[in-house]
């Protein structure tokens, strides 16, 4: 089951954004990064703090999704179990 679960977290590919989208972040299911984009207009205003904010802000979210879909997977997996307390 565990390995299920690690072939399926591979595959998985989730986006978290900020700022409108003006920064995005693709990450694995294993929380790998795999890109960035970082519009022109996050750039251009000079303000190197809030971009820095931006980026981590569209990590965080990428990395929630990652959790709440592995949660999901394990969720899936165990609720034929009947196991008391496991999801």
């Amino acid at each position: 089951m565990q390995e299920k679960i690690q072939k399926q977290m591979a595959e998985l590919s989730v986006e978290g954004s900020a700022g409108g989208g003006m920064v995005t972040v693709r990450m694995s299911g294993l929380k790998q990064v795999l890109g960035v984009k970082i519009e022109s207009e996050a750039v251009s205003s000079g303000d190197i703090e809030m971009l820095q904010d931006l980026v981590v802000a569209a990590f965080s979210e990428a990395s929630r999704k990652v959790d709440e879909a592995m949660a999901g997977q394990i969720g899936g997996l165990t609720s034929g179990l009947g196991i008391p307390g496991l999801m």
